[in-house]
């Protein structure tokens, strides 16, 4: 029996001015194979922008990742008077 993959949510961490990484973990069980947990994260890749930050296998065979995406946001610029 297949289950979808649980995902814990979110969240943000700052690395510079302007610059901030989004992290999302999933927890995939035992039952999904590796070629299907493959396509499942190609697909997070190509379309949202996700990569890969980490992947735990447990012991008991479940797959616990974190993936993480660029959030990049626009400063605004000094007014320039002349």
């Amino acid at each position: 029996m297949s289950r979808a993959p649980s995902a814990a949510g979110t969240r943000r961490r700052a690395l510079g001015p302007g610059l901030e990484y989004e992290f999302e973990r999933l927890t995939l069980p035992r039952d999904l194979s590796r070629n299907v947990v493959t396509r499942l994260l190609t697909d997070r890749a190509e379309h949202g922008g996700w990569e890969l930050d980490r992947l735990r296998l447990s012991p008991d065979g479940t797959r616990k990742v974190i993936l993480r995406r660029k959030i990049i946001r626009q400063t605004r610029a000094p007014y320039l008077m002349f």
